[in-house]
């Protein structure tokens, strides 16, 4: 799916510089978006266009600036032959941000490309789904902890339907682990034979291996079936007695093969904030659990570790990330290291696995959409380092700096984040631009 951007003019359609940005901007931007039929500023735009773009400004802006105010799409002026924003455009951009009109004027062309996905994940999340398979959220293991979670509440799932036009479909996890069994062993090994070169497995029994690939086969049988799926989850912690494995392998199959985003634990916001940054900014991303350094024991007593990672300096500008074992799910593609294992947690079934892989290390951007939905939370840091405790739920966590870890810790939302790869802050203001979103930078 493409954007759909309607080139405005101000006064001729057949000057030579307007024609010819018109051709330059089709080119550049072939694999994002439709340029549909130029029209005049001030004429109804068609009711399928996702924006408009000036390929051209000119002084007349000045005079007509109610008119571009009126335009009730978002406006993009992208008037440079490299996919960018003219420097000769900044001050009418400037006058026009004066008088109330916002513009998204992007620096390069890689920005120019963000928001053209942006906008065509904003259409095509209105004819598309989230399926999440739980059946009584908070009432399985440890209650007392997942008892307390926003993302199965009856708002939350009103919220994000309302905010972003997603349909939330929910499914049994019971049923759905009895669809996984009913599969047999032959069948999961044929699956398996055709897969197997291509997943590197320590530690795993026979047994293991096929429970992940029926369920897997049960997910993306569903999957499949509706067609319009762009993440799914399962309650596969509090509820795992549905099951005898974890989907891990499944989530990581279904985005190498389908781009499913996944859902850990049935978390709907980070599957939500993860759809946004995967369509959006295409840099790698993950789900993981935060445990800043200044929580001490709090954080030392859940993964059962006897002390923090050591660092060379400010301690209390640190966080130690790790889920389920490990760093948490991420996509073989994604990867520097990727193995599957023997699961680590307790509360799962002795026959499902884990996931140990990491991202690089380097710069890193956590992300985490904030209720009722019109935020976002950002955190810059560096993933500095990787550190394993044995006999423990972090047996490979990753070490992150941040700029302000008292801060961090007052402002935070959740304890789940979505870790991306790189510095993204400018990416993701523009993408929150087209979502209506505010940006809170935490640092």
């Amino acid at each position: 799916m493409k954007a759909k951007l309607v080139p405005l003019y101000f006064n001729d359609p057949q000057d030579p510089d307007f024609v010819h940005q018109v051709a330059i901007l089709n080119s550049l931007l072939e694999q994002e978006a439709t340029l549909l039929v130029p029209q005049p500023l001030g004429d109804p735009l068609p009711h399928d266009a996702d924006a408009v773009v000036f390929p051209q400004m000119l002084g007349d802006a000045y005079k007509r600036w109610k008119a571009i105010k009126a335009i009730d799409r978002p406006i993009l002026v992208i008037t440079s032959e490299f996919g960018s924003v003219s420097m000769w455009d900044w001050e009418i951009n400037q006058y026009l941000a004066s008088e109330g009109v916002r513009v998204l004027a992007p620096a390069n062309l890689d920005q120019a490309r963000g928001l053209c996905n942006a906008l065509a994940l904003k259409r095509r999340l209105k004819s598309s789904r989230f399926l999440v398979y739980q059946d009584n959220p908070g009432e399985g293991f440890q209650p007392e902890i997942f008892k307390r979670f926003y993302w199965w509440e009856k708002e939350c799932v009103e919220h994000l339907e309302e905010k972003f036009g997603i349909q939330i479909v929910k499914k049994s996890y019971r049923e759905l682990g009895e669809a996984a069994r009913q599969i047999t062993d032959g069948d999961a090994s044929t699956a398996w034979s055709q897969i197997e070169n291509r997943i590197p497995v320590s530690s795993l029994s026979r047994q293991a291996i096929l429970s992940a690939v029926k369920l897997y086969m049960a997910i993306k049988r569903e999957v499949d079936e509706d067609g319009q799926v762009l993440a799914a989850g399962i309650n596969c912690l509090n509820e795992s007695h549905f099951s005898d494995t974890t989907p891990c392998l499944a989530w990581n199959l279904l985005f190498e093969d389908q781009k499913i985003a996944w859902g850990c634990e049935a978390d709907l916001v980070s599957m939500m904030t993860k759809v946004l940054i995967q369509h959006s900014l295409k840099a790698p991303f993950m789900m993981t659990n935060l445990y800043p350094f200044l929580m001490g024991m709090a954080a030392l007593k859940h993964e059962h570790i006897p002390y923090f990672p050591s660092v060379d300096t400010e301690p209390e500008n640190h966080l130690l990330l790790a889920h389920c074992g490990y760093f948490g799910i991420v996509p073989q593609s994604f990867s520097t290291e990727w193995t599957m294992r023997e699961k680590v947690l307790t509360i799962v079934n002795d026959h499902a696995h884990a996931l140990d892989a990491r991202l690089p290390e380097g710069d890193v951007t956590l992300v985490k959409l904030m209720p009722p939905f019109d935020s976002i939370s950002i955190v810059e840091g560096k993933l500095i380092a990787y550190a394993q405790f044995e006999n423990s739920d972090c047996r490979n966590g990753a070490v992150v700096r941040v700029a302000n870890g008292h801060h961090l810790l007052k402002k935070l939302s959740s304890h789940h984040t979505i870790v991306t790869s790189g510095k993204n802050l400018p990416a993701l203001e523009q993408m929150a631009q087209i979502f209506g979103l505010d940006c809170q930078l935490i640092s």
